[in-house]
């Protein structure tokens, strides 16, 4: 059985920085394209970021260099971290595993979600 649970949000002032943690169970990072996706509320879900299962990441351009996926490989993890927060990053993080090795995925699976609320 295929899990992912994401942690790590919360809330942040503008300017300072979150890093969301994906951990996968069932499936290993290094067969599958992941990804991050968010939604705000009122707004439909975004892709952010992914990152293909040979470890290619790759980013929206909305992203401007803020966001940075890292690959924890011996937790079978993938990380996202969020500089410079602005209010507009507030939003529901989830991550995604897909039912291929490049991105875009395909998103067969998803996890919960976490909460990043970014005050001014």
């Amino acid at each position: 059985q295929v899990q992912l649970v994401e942690s790590g949000g919360g809330s942040a002032e503008t300017g300072g920085s979150l890093t969301l943690s994906c951990a996968v169970s069932g499936l290993s990072i290094t067969t599958v394209g992941m990804a991050w996706f968010r939604q705000a509320p009122g707004k439909e879900r975004e892709v952010v970021a992914c990152i293909s299962s040979g470890g290619t990441p790759i980013y929206e351009d909305f992203t401007k260099a803020r966001f940075t996926l890292r690959r924890i490989l011996s937790k079978n993890t993938v990380n996202l971290q969020i500089d410079n927060l602005q209010p507009d990053d507030t939003a529901m993080y989830y991550c995604s595993a897909g039912g291929g090795r490049t991105c875009p995925i395909s998103s067969q699976y998803w996890g919960q979600g976490t909460q990043v609320t970014v005050s001014s």
